[in-house]
């Protein structure tokens, strides 16, 4: 009879630690919050950084074609401008003349006919030459103003205002040139322009030609 009680109390025994473990395990729960166990630990371990799923609750997306932005809101790299507008890039053109007050005023326009867009900062070069090369008077004198970058997108166009006094109203001594040389701002290599505007001055008094800092558009 002994030996038939010990299996007994065994049994008694264990059904005494499993009723304990449940009620540890019970309130381990009343606070409505699940701990964290040793095995959740080890899958985010400390200084880990988990992202969180998108929140879809307003149901929007990214719209197709948007250009994406960091956390300073600037347009993404691939968006970005790449550099300045080189000679080979762009288009020359001189605009109607907008007399006034003795004054000839034309917009040289430079246009971007690349597949990039790229940025164009200052004042363009201009030389008036006749049919042999040979610059006709001195160089323009840059207007007194602050430049601005101008940035163009393949198409788009900056113009710079190029003036004088008309020759027949100052006295200066006056020549037709054949075309008009235009270097964009930074460049070596100009782009020739042929000159259908008649005389412009090319010495003595009032002989002085002007052109303003590049802006955007193709004129006033």
């Amino acid at each position: 009879m002994a030996k038939t009680s010990q299996p007994v109390g065994r049994t008694a025994l264990l059904a005494s630690a499993v009723a304990v473990l449940g009620m540890l395990t019970a309130c381990g729960t009343d606070s409505g919050t699940a701990s964290t166990t040793q095995t959740g630990r080890a899958e985010h371990p400390a200084g880990a950084s988990s992202s969180p799923l998108p929140d879809r609750s307003t149901g929007s997306a990214p719209t197709a074609g948007t250009v994406p932005t960091d956390t300073a809101g600037s347009a993404s790299a691939s968006a970005r401008t790449d550099g300045r507008c080189h000679t080979s890039e762009l288009r020359a053109s001189v605009g109607r003349v907008d007399p006034g007050a003795g004054q000839r005023n034309f917009p040289v326009v430079l246009t971007n006919t690349s597949e990039r867009t790229c940025t164009l900062y200052g004042y363009p070069g201009a030389a008036f030459v006749d049919a042999s090369g040979k610059q006709l008077g001195p160089d323009p004198q840059r207007a007194p103003e602050s430049p601005r970058t101008v940035t163009l997108t393949p198409g788009r166009s900056a113009w710079a205002g190029l003036s004088f006094s008309s020759p027949q109203i100052s006295g200066a001594r006056a020549a037709a040139p054949a075309q008009l040389l235009v270097t964009p701002p930074d460049e070596r290599n100009p782009i020739e322009v042929t000159w259908t505007a008649g005389e412009v001055p090319v010495g003595g008094n009032e002989s002085s030609v002007s052109v303003t800092a590049l802006t955007p558009g193709t004129g006033p």
